[in-house]
């Protein structure tokens, strides 16, 4: 288990949804008597609906944009292991979400070529949100307003867990990929240069 920074809450939720004490989390997180409360979002009940057990960890957010690499910082993961969601739109089969590791690069003709489609190109930033009614430095492919086909870059199945976003600026949740995959029926796929 990584080791967490003080600043960062940590609750681990068990796969009945219970909240749990994780060893090397601050001593504040889960008491037995007295759970921590940190939000549930509507991409933690998903993972709850599907008895999914994942970790989630809690950052500070402030005025300016954090990429993945930052919040990996600020919870104390290996940056490689957090992964940022991207949305895309193919010329032949529209939308769709990638999810790669935070300091990689998306290889926009890799993505092409496992959607079945000819050209792909990133979604303008005002389309984020009504497509999957998260905001920037939110967006997950958990719950989305819209269920988009996901594709997730082949590197994840390299962690125990890879963490994502919560749905929350200053949410991630902790899982493992295999979880992951199956709840967003994501595609497993080499997607970075």
């Amino acid at each position: 288990m990584p080791v967490v920074p003080k600043s960062v809450n940590v609750c681990a939720i068990s796969a009945s949804g219970e909240p749990t004490l994780t060893s090397g989390a601050i001593e504040t997180i889960c008491h037995s008597s007295h759970p921590m409360t940190l939000p549930k979002t509507n991409a933690a009940r998903v993972l709850d609906q599907r008895s999914i057990a994942y970790r989630v960890l809690e950052y500070t957010v402030g005025e300016e944009h954090l990429d993945a690499v930052q919040v990996a910082e600020q919870v104390g993961l290996p940056p490689d292991s957090v992964f940022k969601t991207l949305v895309a739109r193919g010329d032949r089969h529209g939308p769709c979400m990638a999810i790669i590791p935070g300091p990689a690069t998306l290889d926009l003709k890799a993505l092409a070529r496992v959607s079945g489609d000819r050209s792909v190109a990133l979604i303008a930033l005002k389309e984020v949100t009504p497509l999957t009614g998260y905001v920037r430095g939110g967006v997950t492919a958990l719950a989305a307003k819209k269920e988009l086909p996901v594709y997730l870059d082949e590197t994840a199945i390299l962690f125990d867990e890879i963490a994502v976003s919560a749905g929350k600026k200053g949410l991630q949740l902790l899982l493992a990929p295999n979880d992951y995959i199956r709840a967003t029926s994501a595609k497993l796929a080499r997607l970075t240069t």
